[in-house]
């Protein structure tokens, strides 16, 4: 029987979720954690082997049609430079304009690739990827001036453990929405992490006074569940930077402020 792909994201998520704290974690402990939280939804994972293969092959063929489109892409676009110069130099504006239609479909299509690599799949921020993409040189420095703010949502566990990770994905879909208002370039840094990146002429108060505007409006709203409701909230650190620093360094000034921020807001709230 084909294992539901919905229920493996679920039991993955659970899975990193029991790990966190763990140190060190071989392949033995993951599986062993895996296969716990597997029974738990009764799902069959012994035929490991056929589960991984199809998974590998279906990621592998993504990224397949991906390569093969960009370079179907690149040639076009080739394609259509050596077009431009031939019409430009024969003065052939109608040639140009066919040439102008072209090249206006094909950056649709260069958009439609750049959002299937860029995007985080849940929330429709940007990834990790895009971040490291865009923002970083080889040496994984900063390539421009601004301001980063590390945001990590408080008692995230809870909500999964209480109401199940379908739930945690819409506090998370939730969330993400709300820091969308800042207009700022949001990234999904992993699990309940996000980080934003401001501009260089939005200095570190401005995108505090922000971020504490979203965080009050959020703490005042309740999620609705079945039979049940809570409210949600955030702790964020930021820090300024300047082209040609390292982004690791950063973050980890900003993550410190963000734990800072946490023991704040927690005797604020104290539960979901």
């Amino acid at each position: 029987m084909e294992i539901n792909k919905e229920i493996l994201k679920i039991i993955s998520n659970e899975t990193i979720s029991s790990i966190n704290d763990i140190d060190i974690v071989t392949p033995t402990i993951y599986k062993s954690i895996f296969t716990k939280h597997a029974s738990n939804y009764k799902t069959d994972i012994n035929d490991e082997d056929k589960l991984t293969d199809t998974l590998l092959n279906n990621k592998i063929s993504t990224y397949q049609n991906l390569q093969e489109q960009t370079s179907h892409n690149a040639i076009q676009l080739s394609e259509n430079t050596d077009k431009a110069i031939s019409a430009i130099k024969d003065k052939d504006e109608t040639k140009l304009g066919q040439i102008l239609k072209e090249t206006q479909a094909l950056r649709k299509e260069i958009e439609k690739l750049k959002e299937a690599v860029y995007k985080d799949e849940l929330t429709h921020t940007y990834n990790r990827k895009w971040l490291n993409d865009i923002l970083l040189d080889n040496e994984e420095k900063l390539i421009q001036n601004g301001t980063l703010a590390m945001i990590d949502l408080n008692y995230f566990k809870i909500i999964n453990d209480n109401y199940g990770h379908v739930v945690g994905d819409k506090v998370l879909i939730f969330i993400a929405n709300q820091l969308k208002k800042t207009k700022h370039s949001l990234i999904r840094y992993g699990g309940d992490e996000f980080v934003i990146i401001f501009s260089d002429k939005c200095n570190k108060n401005s995108a505090k006074v922000m971020l504490e505007n979203i965080r009050d409006d959020i703490m005042h709203k309740k999620i609705k569940v079945p039979n049940s409701s809570f409210k949600v909230s955030f702790s964020f650190g930021i820090c300024e930077f300047n082209k040609n620093e390292m982004l690791s360094d950063i973050i980890d000034i900003a993550d410190k402020e963000m734990y800072n921020d946490k023991k704040q807001i927690k005797k604020i709230i104290t539960g979901i």
